[in-house]
């Protein structure tokens, strides 16, 4: 055969669908190129897995500038036959500066098998046919996460030129591997001069082997060998798969690194359900990122905040504890749903969470399908407190799934109950109703109020009245608060010796009123008069003892422990010798300045997790021995939900033997 050349299709006798219907069977997604481009690409991937495989599916992306090695080849082979720059925006594309392309890759999958012509395929194998020739072909795969396979829409649409190279690798009928390379444009239709006439085109072009009637791939070793010069990464002996190399990517004015950091962010974001191993399973996907041959990280879910909550609503789902959300009339069993609720320090939202409408505060079920592809996060009530969250699971039953399909629009990022028919729009809208619901159960405490009282929360009630709200933790206590490198003198004990301090997650304290929180926290020894050190007594000379006291090394933070969201006060104790620390924790009640040592029947207590040093090792015990001096020192907190919690730090000393 010759090389490689285009082929632009004219319209036919009997009509075809125009390059720009095609492009704008999309729509107008509120989602962003890159976003989508992930979601439709992973969907076709997982849709493609082998049959009965027992490794994940690669998926992958890699940006890269084609190199000097290869620029000649990509202009010479991908400009052979090409149309009129105003028809065909690729001849610009190629011939002027560097070529920048975006390859998404999977691997594990079968490929694009199946016959090369449309006419061709009348059996249940048209993978290629489907992807490169037609335009609305109803799903074929049980349970699939695609529908009408317009996804495959979103790789022209980031191209600029509008051209994708398809490299592929699919075993034959006879069970020999084959590999396929052929491109496509789907820009816009145009009409050009003929001879004495003119005439019409559809904007789809089509580049490979065009020695015969219709444009065919590159087959076999010719298509290797393209492939070879062009630069693109060879399949292994045994290795079927797909790679679609997109020219001239759109990033949306991001630099390469930038990209593929959102990219790997995105990912998470849409396709952590297909990341997640459990017991029984390893992940289904494994996914990666690279920037010109430099990886770049692919957030791991379980310990990507807020990501491993909606893991734990994950696991809830599947569990024991998971709810069963069912419609009445007509009767129908929905899925399954699956919520946890934390205490949590606020989001610090990025590009891609900002791009599902997800800031500072968690509040949302992540709705699926069967397939386990994230279809869109469902927002709830907002918690009544900034730190506090919940995120929630829905898994829709196998037995419903047509349903849901139905109910999304071609980019699957929503489900339009006004979209469907009776009763199926009935079951849509039941889904929200129960989660709904189930949402109200988990925000109340417990679910019960009393006859004529506001559904209000504890938590929610004190935002009203200090700011401090559920989930939100004070600090303080009686001990000894001072100023870094002063020292307190021992006196009479006075009334402010046990007073405590409290502080939200964004104390509002200011220089002024830090310097009279100096208070007395002494211990049984300390009534004794056991002395830990001496100085000099400003206005004597003689020796004044030096009580042991608490260094507060500033205002409290929250961090991870696990799956655990946990207060942290870093403290130091700056008077030497052995001293033993213990924690005092109660409840307060908001507004009023009570202190609640003993929780009411059911309700929980903030707990200390431990001390922790500067190396990161933890001690439970509570008192606990410690040798003051310059090293900081951590108290652990775990708070109670839907509480005000006082959290107080109290030093002694110890006895000499």
């Amino acid at each position: 055969m010759t090389g490689p050349r285009w082929f632009s299709q004219p319209y036919p006798p009997e009509g075809a669908s125009a390059a720009e219907g095609i492009r704008n069977q999309l729509g107008r997604p509120e989602l962003d190129l890159l976003t989508i481009l992930v979601r439709e690409s992973a969907q076709n991937s997982w849709d493609a897995r082998l049959p009965q495989a027992d490794v994940p599916v690669d998926y992958r992306i890699d940006m890269w500038t084609v190199g000097p090695a290869h620029t000649g080849a990509w202009r010479e082979l991908l400009l052979a036959g090409a149309p009129g720059a105003d028809a065909f925006p690729l001849r610009e594309a190629l011939r002027h500066g560097s070529i920048r392309v975006l390859s998404v890759s999977d691997r594990g999958t079968r490929g694009l098998g199946g016959p090369t012509r449309a006419d061709d395929a009348v059996g249940p194998d048209r993978d290629f046919v489907s992807f490169i020739r037609n335009i609305g072909e109803p799903r074929d795969t049980a349970l699939g996460g695609g529908t009408y396979g317009f996804g495959k829409g979103i790789f022209y649409l980031l191209s600029k030129p509008g051209t994708v190279l398809v490299h592929s690798r699919c075993r034959t009928p006879q069970g020999d591997y084959e590999t396929r390379l052929i491109g496509c444009t789907l820009w816009k239709s145009y009409v050009a001069a003929e001879g004495q006439g003119r005439r019409r085109y559809t904007g789809r072009h089509w580049w490979g082997d065009t020695s015969g009637n219709v444009v065919e791939p590159l087959l076999g070793e010719a298509a290797e060998t393209i492939a070879h010069r062009l630069g693109l990464k060879a399949f292994g002996p045994q290795e079927t798969g797909t790679t679609v190399v997109v020219i001239d990517p759109n990033l949306d004015e991001l630099e390469g690194p930038d990209a593929a950091n959102y990219l790997g962010d995105t990912i998470a974001w849409h396709l952590w359900p297909k990341m997640i191993s459990t017991a029984d399973r390893p992940p289904a996907m494994r996914f990666s990122v690279a920037c010109d041959g430099v990886p770049h990280p692919v957030p791991d879910p379980r310990n990507t905040r807020p990501l491993n909550m909606f893991v734990a609503a994950y696991e809830e789902m599947t569990g024991s504890r998971g709810i069963d959300l069912e419609c009445l009339k007509p009767k129908r069993h929905l899925g399954r749903l699956g919520l946890v609720k934390r205490i949590m320090p606020p989001h610090e939202p990025t590009r891609a969470s900002r791009m599902l409408d997800i800031e500072d505060l968690i509040h949302h079920v992540c709705l699926m399908r069967p397939a386990e592809l994230v279809v869109t996060y469902h927002p709830g009530p907002k918690p009544p407190s900034v730190n506090q969250g919940y995120a929630g699971v829905f898994r829709a039953d196998e037995a419903m799934d047509d349903v849901y399909a139905k109910a999304e629009p071609p980019t699957h990022d929503a489900w339009n109950p006004h979209s469907l028919e009776r009763p199926e729009s009935t079951f849509v809208l039941t889904t929200f109703r129960r989660i709904g619901e189930a949402l109200e159960r988990l925000l109340s405490l417990g679910g019960v109020t009393r006859p004529g009282a506001s559904n209000v929360a504890l938590g929610a009630a004190s935002s009203m009245f200090s700011g401090l709200v559920g989930g939100a933790w004070g600090i303080g206590g009686a001990t000894a608060y001072s100023k870094p490198g002063s020292t307190v003198t021992r006196g009479t004990r006075t009334d402010s010796d046990e007073t405590g301090r409290r502080a939200s997650g964004r104390p509002a304290r200011t220089p002024e009123t830090l310097d009279p929180r100096v208070t007395n926290g002494l211990g049984a020894d300390d009534e004794e008069g056991q002395s830990l050190s001496a100085g000099p007594d400003p206005v004597g000379g003689g020796s004044v003892a030096r009580r042991p006291r608490v260094q507060y090394i500033g205002d409290p933070y929250y961090d991870d422990r696990g799956n655990t969201s946990v207060l942290i006060q870093e403290f130091r104790l700056p008077v030497l010798g052995l001293q033993r620390v213990r924690i005092d924790l109660a409840v307060t009640l908001p507004g009023t300045g009570g202190r609640e040592t003993d929780p009411p029947i059911g309700a929980s207590m903030p707990e200390l997790v431990g001390w922790e040093d500067d190396q990161g090792r933890l001690y439970t015990s509570d008192p606990y021995l410690l040798d003051g001096g310059d090293s900081i020192w951590r108290a652990v907190v775990r708070p109670a939900p839907d509480t005000m919690t006082e959290i107080g730090i109290k030093v002694e000393a110890v006895r000499n033997a």
